[in-house]
């Protein structure tokens, strides 16, 4: 009963005293469970919803509910919940961040409160770090929640969308976080309601959430189309670039990932395409083209940032290490990587809907999540999502041993020691993981290792579909194994009982990363649960890290720095450095992050109030949609009539008024001698008049067949196409607002300002396309939107 963690509790918070008399409660109920019968432990879900049906509220079964799972996992599964999976169970069911160990089975711990907030009925989604990894819990811990007589669904990418409404329908639904987003996004293009897969967001608990809502918060999802665009300047432009020499021709700012042509390379191009000013505003497509060819030469690298499989681009996560399924670079700039690898050029995107992560989950009622590594962003965690971290203590004492770090100057030094290392260790027996941060890295060390005959494995987004076997091996005795970011997050490598004697699993980290929350993570798959294991990182300062950090504080220290003969930097302080660039790293991804969430808020109450507009008609009988339709047109109407007959005004315009009412209604006859000297209510009176002509000509048309869904097909084409323009427009926008005021002014009410003017134009260009368009299209009779 938690006894030998008294002492901790007494020196922690008082969260953590609460959750643990909770903990203890569950325990107490155990003997009690373990007397019901299968069918005892089944029928408490009924039992729980008529206790919830009749006033309860969740805290007071939650005791109870915790114990009935931990039941149904020691029958299923002959695991039994630790006192601390239980403490981590009740942290999620709160809605916070439990911090918990690697190895300390945050998933298992997730199966209590997902039971529990499944009673309610509205559904439970559970994101995981990756595909495999939704596939494995599902398959794994789905197995507790049947017991119990709930319902499991998997989602992820490939589905057809009847299995996903089937996934989504289940009582919990086991996914990815971009699969989940991007679901969202495609079901605000749908055109029918049923066609819609989700059903609503309401409890969310989200696995290495700091990953997911941190590390991938800048990166939007972004579901696209064809633009139509040509491909042949992709190809012309990518092969222009290859004539291009750094620091004559461009620039590159590794800080912001961009890089800028000089005055030299912008003549270079004025000269080749025969232009007198390449910024000069009806060049803008070559700019925007040749700039992206830029980007793609001098930014982005083959097995770092993308690989290619099958003659495809396929983009990698950096923070993962993993493929990025059903995901492309946009803008134009996966176009120019395909024309700089000579592969077949795929037709150029447009954005038709896009939401950050940081927006979709702030779409759920309640969220929680769980990570090994949250403590370093609790003040973002609760800055941005209002959500606190409560570090909860391993279930056995640490004995890993976190050696420190050996910097090197360059990075012949670091890998000259990796290798002796590598042979010491592999020589003892005990298995060796060495953590690298690109496919490039892993196949450099390799080349290396070969050289000195140590056998390993190597797993990357290219070996991916052997990574279950390969991680199998891994704690074996004298295994080697290489791997990037995807050995770095819910990677369990299991030891041999041989390896356990002789020291556990050695960790190498090969490079520092832009967060310590990802070392963290890589440590972390060594000494779970009591484990022995040791780790340390050996770097130089010529890696990529460094890169980001300010040149000429790095150049100052280079010049202080003395080193052994192997290279080994001794002086000044290369731990304390190393962790100021870090930290440094850290808190300029912070301020991009806080500058996005704030940009993005416009756009995303923009959105909601679209998609609710589209939900609207969606959701419209065929008579109201006729209703909904002369709204549009009314509300035009009355503001062309205020256009042109303002108060205030002894010359109101009845030509222009009679002009523009001429697109609505094609056979107006009206003349301006006919208006005389009409207020603007008499000339509001008569325009309605007209309008009642089309409601008796409307009347007509709703007896045509299928005149419901054609006519919402109609309107949602309008709200969708101007929508979109709409986010083309929003996205330039964003990238001319910097982090400092205009004027003193604030540069985030200065953006807001004008999107929302640009918004409340873009409803005004709705209505008036519905009401021009209108007419035209009942009379054409066409069964197809976007015609008119």
């Amino acid at each position: 009963m938690l006894t030998g963690m008294k002492k901790f509790f007494k020196e922690s918070s008082k969260d953590l005293k609460r959750i643990y008399k909770l903990a203890d409660a569950v325990n107490r109920l155990e003997g009690e469970y373990e007397r019901c019968s299968d069918q005892e432990l089944k029928r408490m879900k009924d039992k729980f919803k008529c206790e919830l049906d009749a006033g309860k509220n969740m805290s007071e079964i939650q005791t109870d509910a915790f114990a009935v799972v931990r039941e149904a996992s020691k029958r299923v599964l002959k695991l039994r919940h630790h006192d601390v999976q239980l403490m981590g169970g009740f942290i999620l069911n709160e809605g916070g961040i439990a911090q918990m160990n690697t190895g300390e089975g945050k998933t298992l711990a997730a199966t209590l409160p997902s039971y529990l907030q499944a009673l309610e009925g509205n559904g439970v989604h559970i994101i995981t770090a990756n595909q495999y990894l939704a596939r494995r819990d599902k398959e794994l811990m789905g197995q507790i929640h049947e017991f119990l007589g709930l319902t499991v669904g998997l989602n992820i990418s490939g589905m057809e969308a009847a299995e996903k409404r089937e996934a989504y329908v289940a009582d919990i639904t086991y996914g990815t976080a971009t699969e989940f987003g991007f679901d969202y996004l495609r079901d605000q293009m749908v055109l029918r309601r049923a066609e819609k897969v989700q059903r609503g967001h309401n409890f969310v608990i989200v696995d290495e959430i700091d990953s997911i809502l941190i590390d991938e918060a800048r990166t939007p999802l972004i579901i696209a189309g064809h633009s139509g665009e040509g491909t042949a300047l992709h190809e012309i432009t990518a092969q222009f670039m290859k004539s291009f020499i750094k620091d004559e021709d461009y620039e590159v700012s590794v800080e912001s990932s961009a890089a800028y042509f000089t005055n030299q390379g912008a003549s270079k191009i004025e000269r080749a395409f025969g232009i007198d000013n390449l910024y000069d505003l009806e060049h803008r497509e070559l700019l925007h083209n040749i700039s992206q060819a830029l980007k793609a030469h001098a930014i982005m690298k083959r097995d770092v940032d993308y690989i290619i499989i099958d003659r495809r681009i396929s983009l990698i996560d950096k923070f993962t290490g993993r493929v990025m399924e059903g995901r492309s670079f946009s803008d134009g700039l996966q176009q120019a990587i395909e024309a700089k690898e000579n592969l077949e050029i795929s037709a150029e995107n447009e954005t038709q809907a896009a939401i950050t992560l940081q927006n979709y989950f702030r779409l759920y009622q309640s969220m929680s999540g769980m990570t090994g590594s949250a403590m370093p962003s609790k003040a973002e965690f609760w800055e941005t999502y209002q959500l606190p971290v409560i570090e909860i203590p391993t279930n056995k004492p640490m004995i890993r041993s976190d050696e420190p770090d050996l910097i090197y100057k360059d990075e012949i030094g670091k890998i000259n020691q990796i290798v002796t290392a590598v042979k010491r260790i592999h020589e003892e027996g005990r298995p060796i993981l060495i953590g690298t941060t690109s496919i490039e890295q892993s196949e450099k060390i390799s080349v290396h290792l070969k050289r000195v005959e140590v056998k390993h494995q190597i797993l990357h987004a290219k070996t991916e579909k052997d990574e279950a076997e390969i991680i199998a091996k891994a704690g074996r005795k004298n295994e080697v194994m290489l791997a990037t970011n995807m050995a770095g997050r819910g990677t369990d490598i299991l030891l041999d009982e041989a390896v356990k004697n002789l020291g556990g699993l050695h960790i190498i980290g090969t490079e520092r990363h832009e967060s310590n929350r990802i070392d963290m993570q890589l440590r972390g798959r060594a000494g779970r649960q009591g484990e022995p294991g040791s780790t340390q990182f050996i770097i130089s300062l010529e890696d990529e890290l460094f890169d980001y950090y300010d040149e000429e504080e790095m150049e100052r220290y280079l010049k202080k720095i003395k080193t052994d003969e192997t290279g080994l930097v001794v002086s000044p302080a290369p731990d304390k450095f190393v962790r100021k660039v870090q930290e440094t790293i850290e808190q300029q991804h912070q301020a991009s992050r806080t500058h996005l969430f704030k940009l993005e808020q416009a756009l995303n109450e923009q959105s909601t109030i679209i998609y609710a507009m589209r939900d609207r008609i969606l959701d419209l009988e065929t008579e109201r949609l006729h209703t909904a339709l002369l709204e549009y047109i009314e509300k035009y109407i009355r503001r062309l009539v205020v256009k042109y007959y303002p108060e205030h005004t002894d010359e109101p315009g009845p030509s222009a008024l009679i002009e523009e009412l001429s697109f609505v209604f094609p056979s107006l006859d009206w003349q301006v001698s006919d208006f005389g000297k009409l207020d603007v209510h008499l000339v509001e009176a008569k325009a309605m008049g007209a309008l009642a002509e089309m409601k008796q000509r409307l009347e007509i048309f709703q007896d045509a067949k299928d005149c419901g869904n054609q006519l919402r097909t109609f309107i949602l084409h309008h709200i969708d196409a101007n929508w979109r323009n709409h986010l083309d427009e929003m996205n330039g926008l964003k990238e001319g607002v910097g982090l400092s005021g205009y004027g003193q002014q604030d540069p985030y009410m200065l953006f807001e300002k004008e999107a929302l003017s640009r918004f409340n134009m873009m409803l005004r260009t709705i209505e008036e396309e519905i009401s021009i368009h209108f007419l035209e299209y009942m009379e054409s009779g066409h069964e197809e939107s976007g015609d008119g």
